[in-house]
């Protein structure tokens, strides 16, 4: 009998074995075939410290990543990201004052930068960065108040600058010339004041809304052309049963690809995931499966013909150094 039950024993022991074996073998295989998540895939980290509220533009297939704060320091630092190759070349340093929370855009093959906090000041200098030359130059200040956590955009050969926050939250619009390196106010916004709101252009068009406002989350949202201002469906609405949403967002990242726009991460009650996709032809917003990294707010992301990146960032005192890259049509696959 002894002899029996040890036997039983033995067998239970290696089946045992054998079924654990299996398990980590099929866990291991499933990390080594795919490193994609949904659609969002991890791209190279970033070389330099990590950084939340940095500004970011593109020029041709290089993005470029430029002042923030590490939790420690505010920096002045110029990063360009080669969206073909995946790497990235530390450039020449920004010469105005450290910063977080600038905005920037880019026109004619021009990347621009100002406003932002120096952790004593709201600044309105403005500059200009010629990447042919790795050089800044400085431009006309910005016309509107000293601020920081504003939006900006570029509509055809101008760009723009808007909302934020000098002392109390605004709602003024400056545009930029840059064949004449003048301001003027652009006049007609009738929604209400923020800081940290977001923005997207497609087809020229920018799409303004979310943001903060006395600690209220605003939900109005505008489309402007350069010339006129259009009211949209509001970011509450729920006058459809089958389609109702409610996006309550500030301190997110925004962008353009396919003719969609998106909003990611940011402070909705606290930080958060959440992704959604705006359909300018139906005037819709669609909740799209999370953001793969961890939650975080202050985010920075780049838009190239094909592809598009949500990067940096922080978590309270944490700050994040990776990248990832934004796949709509995958999830359009796994719709399907």
């Amino acid at each position: 009998m002894r002899k029996t039950n040890l036997m039983q024993k033995s067998s239970m022991l290696f089946l045992s074995t054998l079924l654990m074996s299996l398990f980590f073998i099929g866990c291991s295989s499933d990390d080594e075939d795919d490193d994609e998540y949904g659609n969002w895939v991890e791209s190279s980290t970033f070389d330099g410290n990590s950084r939340a509220n940095s500004v970011s533009f593109t020029i041709g297939t290089k993005g470029y990543l430029v002042t923030g704060h590490d939790g420690d320091d505010y920096l002045a630092d110029t990063w360009e990201y080669n969206s073909d190759n995946d790497y990235w070349v530390k450039k020449a340093s920004f010469p105005g004052v450290a910063r977080s929370a600038a905005v920037g855009f880019s026109i004619n093959g021009k990347g621009y930068l100002g406003t932002g906090y120096d952790g004593e000041n709201r600044l309105n200098d403005f500059w200009e960065y010629d990447p042919s030359s790795d050089t800044w130059t400085q431009k006309a200040d910005f016309a509107g108040t000293a601020r920081y956590g504003a939006i900006a955009f570029t509509i055809g050969n101008d760009g723009y600058i808007g909302t934020g926050y000098d002392g109390s939250e605004q709602k003024d619009f400056w545009k930029y010339n840059v064949a004449a390196n003048t301001w003027e106010q652009s006049v007609g916004f009738g929604g209400e004041k923020r800081q940290n709101a977001s923005v997207f252009t497609i087809n020229n068009v920018a799409y303004i809304g979310l943001g903060i406002h006395n600690g209220a989350y605003e939900k109005d949202f505008y489309a402007f052309n350069g010339t006129t201002w259009t009211r949209l469906t509001d970011l509450d609405d729920d006058e459809d049963d089958d389609d109702d949403y409610e996006i309550l967002l500030s301190s997110g990242t925004a962008f353009s690809l396919n003719g969609k726009g998106y909003v990611t991460t940011g402070i909705s009650g606290s930080i958060t995931t959440e992704s959604w996709e705006y359909d300018p032809s139906t005037d819709t917003w669609e909740e799209l499966p999370v953001f793969e990294g961890t939650a975080r707010q202050d985010a920075s992301s780049f838009t190239f013909d094909s592809k598009a990146f949500v990067l940096m960032g922080r978590s309270g005192s944490y700050y994040f150094d990776d990248v990832w890259e934004f796949r709509p049509d995958e999830l359009e696959n796994e719709d399907d």
